[in-house]
């Protein structure tokens, strides 16, 4: 059994919340998952390339930071689950938070694909991309990219995986108008988002731009 739970808290005058899946004691990571949400093991280092609406962006991943979180990243980005996802959480000067598929069947798979918690052994300095949490071995498929430095995050057990290291100035640039998500405020609600993909966020939230293609770097 897991529960949906929505944990918020305070860093900087920014709530920081993911709605994720608290694990019961039964299971703690996605080893209890459904067959088809096992990772496979990613290369020492590797590089992500997005393309979005604001231009390209690439992320290196360094598998020795954290390497639980660094081979679910490289198992989701060739399976294409970020194709699509809108970058529904964009605070300025705090973070920009993806993860949501646009396929409701997609995050009914991931839903209960918990991971254990990696160390954190990096700083959540600027440009690191780190997993949102709900707490102790929730992290499942949501990320955010730091557009400062969060040092403040460090010890709450968000571990950053990776860096961009090409094209931070297209992350600048995503719509941040709508502002926090619901129910804290105006912007995007997570449950919703998971439960109806795309649709909403085009009749709802049509400015947020989006990834329009994920790809591991030869």
């Amino acid at each position: 059994m897991r529960r949906r739970t929505l944990i918020t808290f305070t860093i900087a005058g920014s709530l920081f919340f993911c709605a994720c899946s608290r694990p019961t004691s039964e299971t703690k990571s996605a080893e209890g998952a459904s067959p088809d949400t096992h990772d496979e093991r990613g290369p020492d280092t590797y590089k992500v390339r997005f393309e979005s609406t604001k231009g390209p962006f690439v992320v290196t991943v360094t598998r020795a930071w954290a390497p639980l979180g660094a081979d679910r990243f490289y198992t989701l980005v060739k399976s294409g689950f970020y194709d699509g996802a809108r970058f529904f959480r964009v605070l300025p000067k705090f973070v920009v938070q993806f993860g949501i598929a646009g396929d409701p069947a997609v995050n009914t798979k991931w839903h209960n694909a918990n991971l254990a918690d990696d160390p954190v052994t990096q700083s959540n300095r600027r440009g690191t991309i780190t997993y949102g949490t709900a707490g102790p071995n929730t992290r499942t498929t949501q990320v955010f990219i730091n557009l400062a430095d969060n040092a403040r995050l460090d010890g709450k057990g968000f571990a950053p995986f990776g860096e961009v290291t090409e094209g931070m100035d297209a992350v600048d640039k995503f719509y941040s108008e709508y502002g926090e998500g619901a129910p804290m405020g105006a912007g995007p609600s997570q449950t919703t988002a998971e439960a109806e993909g795309t649709p909403y966020f085009e009749r709802d939230f049509p400015k947020l731009d989006y990834v329009k293609k994920a790809s591991i770097e030869k």
